[in-house]
């Protein structure tokens, strides 16, 4: 399926979330949104001042908590295919190291990624877990998807009955590569470049995990640039994908 996410911005909104692109079609009591260009970057690397993108982070915090989520779990992502438990009763913004994904299954908390090209991987358990992933072509090639898999079946969530959500991320017309990095991504040799769509290796890896409830956005964040932070259109901002689980009864 495709074309399950839908704009909530509104002409005078102030929140991360009011101006973010939302998922729809998520089991009860789940919530997911890919953020863009006029929340404002959440990078902590661009060239804004520090403190202009921790208004951001507050923000965003504030309003999760509106929604009775006390717990936001992000990382220093190394485009690696580490995913970490985010479990406990903590409260406020946790943030690892080397890190490019997160599963929970505590109520009231939100896991999110930073992404500018790479693709937000949103998935839901209608029994109460969620994972949010980083998958750029090295995540890709290194399965963090399987990875995901793997820690929620571990945690008695069958891979088959989640909703996965390819978020908005740089189409296969725009994402040309070297011969590398498709021998990588797609496992078998390569000679010059190519163009490479990266959700659509993802749409197949999930399929192979016989997902059932499946979608992918249809943003590009290079063809709509103006819309999200597109590192190849060369941006230094981030948008971020987030996935919250919350009061779960």
């Amino acid at each position: 399926a495709r074309g399950v996410e839908r704009a909530v911005s509104a002409p005078l909104a102030r929140s991360p979330l009011d101006q973010a692109f939302r998922v729809d079609g998520l089991p009860s009591g789940i919530q997911a949104w890919t953020t863009g260009r006029s929340a404002g970057s959440f990078g902590l690397l661009s060239d804004e001042s520090v403190g202009i993108v921790m208004d951001r982070w507050n923000a965003l915090q504030d309003e999760l908590a509106t929604l009775g989520v006390v717990r936001l779990a992000t990382a220093t992502q190394v485009h690696g295919a580490e995913v970490s438990r985010q479990d406990g009763e903590w409260r406020g913004w946790l943030r690892q190291r080397g890190v490019d994904g997160h599963v929970t299954t505590t109520p009231q908390t939100a896991l999110a990624v930073t992404v500018a090209d790479c693709t937000p991987v949103f998935i839901a358990h209608p029994a109460g877990a969620i994972a949010a992933l980083h998958a750029g072509w090295r995540g890709t090639a290194a399965r963090i998807l399987d990875v995901g898999f793997d820690m929620m079946e571990t945690l008695g969530f069958a891979s088959s009955e989640c909703s996965v959500h390819l978020g908005p991320a740089i189409c296969g017309a725009c994402y040309e590569v070297g011969p590398e990095v498709l021998t990588a991504v797609l496992g078998r040799p390569a000679s010059g470049k190519a163009l490479l769509d990266v959700r659509a290796v993802l749409v197949q890896q999930a399929e192979r995990r016989k997902v059932r409830e499946l979608s992918v956005s249809l943003w590009c964040t290079r063809c709509n640039n103006d819309h999200f932070f597109s590192h190849r259109a060369g941006d230094s901002g981030r948008q971020l994908g987030i996935i919250a689980l919350g009061s779960y009864e």
